[in-house]
């Protein structure tokens, strides 16, 4: 007997849609058929709906340890299962930071004892503080390596700093480019990707030191104009630089300028090993919404021009672009009152990720079959999970996500599962919602509830092919 049977949806994958009934045995997908396979102990009905692999959403900081008045793992993996993502990639920057294998350890064994969905973990680059542990964290499955680049770190506990004092003694000023390339050699030679936040520190500062926010608009044409997109373009420029002479396998984090996705286009066609991926609030606000939505739509970058947003959807389409994620970053409610420039940045976008995505589908802005691609099957080649996730295939993890197309909801930032309610997306009316979520054959979430309680695994990372 089987476990479990889905029957009567659609499977989609990046290149075809087709009807047939999965059956799950053991945790695995043990076949993908229109064949009546006989009895399971428990069946789900995916009548009129899309049955996919389980969504991956590679760029998570649940604040855990750390800040967890802001979210826990807890919280923020119940708000990926009631989004639809079985796997969720963390985010390094956490107390203590995953800078060496010691603190990889303490990570994974917290994440493990909170986790309602499956995780991989990120490993922060410091420079030549850590780039002795990157090799060694390689051997422990580390999905990816993360710099922030420009920013300066507390000596201390190696917190990032966002707008650093140079007198403070705790202080580690942003790397040079001699470190920045010796973390680029390091990343080299573990074969995994390095995933830069692209954004010029000194440009940045500069331009903020002499804005004066009373000759614009608002307030966030003031922001914008202290972080053009040329402090992205830039950094990008010299990180695609250092990957071609390295063979580092360069990825570009939140990419939210159209001048990225031209650089990374024209890398790609002369052959470097570059990516990029994108988020929702990219794709779905632009500077205009500030009016609609206020300070919550403050990220770093920044949400840009109605030019960027077009040029992000054309890289998305054609395949420039690698993946979509939530980029999930949040705060209290308190914390997001006041000032654009004294509020942090980020809001909470683990739940709204595949909504947001699935309602675009419904807007004709993307298809089914790009889903498939962009919240599956990329993340999963990217991060060294497609041994077990990210595929409808006989032998990867039951890993399912059920997407009803026709099923609207509206935003309500007082049902998200995360400890903070903050959105710019709240009282958004969408239209194309995951229903169901299956992970490794056990139902966590249906018909927009969960189900059961946490049974998150950790998912190491396979060794990424040398060239």
């Amino acid at each position: 007997m089987w476990d479990l049977a889905i029957k009567n949806g659609t499977c989609v994958t990046s290149t075809e849609s087709f009807k047939a009934d999965i059956y799950v045995k053991d945790g695995k997908i043990a076949a993908i058929t229109t064949e009546d396979l006989g009895p399971s102990k428990e069946t789900l009905d995916a009548s009129g709906k899309r049955v996919y692999a389980g969504f991956i959403d590679t760029h998570v900081h649940s604040r855990d340890g750390g800040a967890l008045h802001k979210e826990t793992f807890a919280h923020s993996t119940r708000g990926a299962a009631m989004g639809g993502i079985t796997t969720v990639v963390e985010m390094p920057n956490a107390v203590p930071p995953v800078c060496n294998v010691e603190n990889f350890k303490a990570q994974k064994a917290n994440l493990s004892s909170k986790a309602f969905v499956d995780f991989a973990m990120w490993a922060l680059c410091l420079g030549d503080i850590n780039n002795k542990d990157l090799l060694e964290l390689d051997k422990y499955g580390v999905a990816g390596y993360k710099f922030f680049w420009g920013y300066a770190l507390k000596k201390s506990n190696y917190n990032l700093i966002y707008n650093y004092d140079p007198n403070d003694p705790d202080v580690f000023p942003p790397l040079d480019d001699g470190q920045v390339y010796g973390i680029f050699e390091t990343v080299a030679k573990t074969g995994k990707l390095l995933g830069i936040h692209a954004e010029n520190s000194s440009l940045i500062r500069r331009l903020t030191e002499r804005i004066k926010p009373e000759e614009y608009a608002t307030e966030y044409e003031a922001l914008l104009a202290c972080r053009p997109s040329v402090c992205e373009e830039t950094v990008v420029q010299t990180a695609i630089s250092f990957a071609k002479v390295t063979g580092c396998h360069l990825h570009i984090l939140h990419t939210s300028a159209k001048e990225t996705v031209d650089l990374v286009d024209a890398a790609q066609k002369k052959g470097l090993k570059v990516t990029a991926e994108t988020c929702p609030h990219y794709l779905t606000l632009t500077k205009d919404d500030f009016k609609r939505v206020g300070p919550m739509i403050k990220g770093y970058p920044p949400v840009r021009e109605k030019a960027d947003q077009q040029r992000l959807w054309e890289g998305l389409r054609a395949g420039i672009l690698s993946h979509v994620c939530s980029d999930h970053a949040p705060h209290t409610a308190q914390e997001k009152a006041g000032s654009l420039f004294k509020i942090p940045s980020g809001m909470c976008t683990i739940e709204t990720l595949v909504p947001l995505m699935t309602d675009s589908v419904n807007k004709g802005l993307i298809t089914e079959n790009d889903i498939a691609r962009i919240l599956s099957e990329k993340p999963a080649e990217l991060f060294g999970l497609d041994h077990k996730k990210g595929f409808l295939r006989v032998g990867m993890d039951a890993d399912i996500t059920l997407v009803d197309y026709d099923y609207g909801e509206t935003i309500d930032i007082n049902r998200f599962q995360s400890v903070s309610k903050v959105s710019a997306f709240n009282g958004f009316k969408l239209k194309g919602y995951p229903v169901a979520t299956v992970l490794r054959g056990h139902i966590v979430m249906k018909d927009r509830k969960l189900i059961g309680e946490h049974q998150g695994e950790f998912v190491a990372a396979h060794p990424a092919k040398k060239e």
